[in-house]
């Protein structure tokens, strides 16, 4: 190039530092967009694209990430958490509640700025979201149950239910049996035995880790809200409460172990706790599968005209039994508590799409009648059960 004045090289020299200047400007625009800082911001936004696909396509879900990616996720947490006798997730809880009040500490001494503290809450939740999700939340949007384990809809009708719920207290009353002390081990091994021999019919990848229940930390507070147990997303873990009474704990447990093999919906996982409790080899765990299922038909049996003569079928030892278990629950039970986490509760189901909210634990009574209307699903369960 060759400049034919001073003029001209003056007007380049200014072209050239002007072009530098907004080449610069830009890439600082571009790093207060796209810097580290809002890695988690952006993630987040792809995983919540991410999950109007999966809901808009449950059989891509159940095979990609149900079939294959969670399974992998679940042995690999779960091989780590099962080491530690508390529950990691627990303490992932505390340390956030931690955080967050030391964060809220140093805004309110003027340690961290403004724009400081809604970054790291920012992030934070961004990163809470996106794990989640990629760690277990993703199965919300699988297959249901009855296509997953094909069990066709049955209609309501109402002489079927009477059918159904007359068997179930048929079969309470034959099972029941006197629970004082409770073998938590040997119980954990025969909950797994049941998973194990039902797989097949449950569209399971057993094993899929290792199932490791822990008491909750603060199972004292948990009672006044009457949460029986819970799973733990973020380390793979099962949490059962302290408080469990011994004739409840084996099907709470086979409940959350469902929740832990990739089964999201509170209804479903009743559903497994019930058929791998109630098809066991123990009188323990089918006495406890019933009672469990017994308390759902009964709710829903409550404004039938027949509801008073159905009462009078349950033999006294099992009408025990409820009462113990209501007595006990509505002595550690706080009302506002309970009715603030019975709305969360209810808020984050919706959240992920189950519209029934927290009424979709009762549903388990569907899929009960679905199933015991099905001969064909009834048939291969038998022959899994007597091969």
């Amino acid at each position: 190039m060759v400049f034919r004045g001073l003029t001209d090289f003056v007007y380049f020299w200014l072209f050239a530092h002007r072009r530098v200047l907004h080449q610069v400007e830009t890439k600082k625009r571009l790093n207060r967009i796209f810097g580290k800082q809002w890695i988690g911001l952006w993630l987040a936004l792809f995983t919540f694209l991410l999950t109007e696909l999966l809901a808009a396509f449950p059989a891509l879900t159940e095979s990609v990430y149900s079939r294959g990616f969670y399974p992998l996720v679940a042995t690999a947490l779960s091989s780590v958490s099962r080491w530690f006798p508390f529950s990691l997730d627990d303490l992932f809880y505390v340390g956030l509640i931690v955080l967050g009040l030391v964060s809220i500490v140093g805004l309110v001494l003027r340690r961290i700025r403004w724009r400081a503290f809604f970054v790291l809450w920012l992030n934070s939740l961004a990163w809470l979201y996106v794990f989640f999700y990629w760690l277990w939340g993703f199965n919300y949007y699988r297959e249901d149950l009855n296509e997953r384990l094909s069990i066709a809809e049955s209609k309501p009708d109402t002489e079927a239910f009477m059918t159904v719920l007359s068997g179930l207290i048929e079969s309470a009353n034959a099972a029941y049996v006197e629970v004082d002390t409770l073998d938590v081990a040997r119980i954990d091994s025969l909950v797994e035995d049941s998973y194990r021999q039902l797989s097949a019919f449950l569209e399971i990848d057993y094993p899929a880790g290792v199932r490791r229940a822990k008491p909750i930390t603060f199972s004292g507070f948990f009672s006044k809200a009457t949460i029986l147990g819970y799973y733990g997303p973020f380390f793979n873990e099962v949490q059962l409460n302290k408080h469990l009474l011994p004739i409840q704990y084996s099907v709470v447990l086979a409940h959350e172990k469902a929740h832990q093999l990739g089964i999201t919906g509170e209804a479903e996982a009743n559903f497994y706790a019930w058929l791998v409790c109630s098809n066991s080899s123990d009188s323990l765990l089918r006495y406890s599968a019933h009672v469990y299922l017994l308390r759902y038909f009964l709710n829903e049996a409550y404004s039938l005209e027949a509801y008073p003569e159905l009462v009078k079928q349950i033999s006294e030892p099992v009408k025990a039994d409820f009462r113990q278990i209501r007595e006990h629950w509505m002595t550690l039970r706080d009302e506002k508590i309970d009715d603030y986490a019975s709305k969360v509760n209810d808020a984050y189901l919706k959240t992920n799409k189950v519209e029934q909210g927290i009424d979709d634990y009762t549903g388990v009574v569907k899929f009960v009648m679905d199933f015991s209307g099905d001969s064909v699903a009834n048939k291969r369960l038998q022959k899994l059960l007597n091969p």
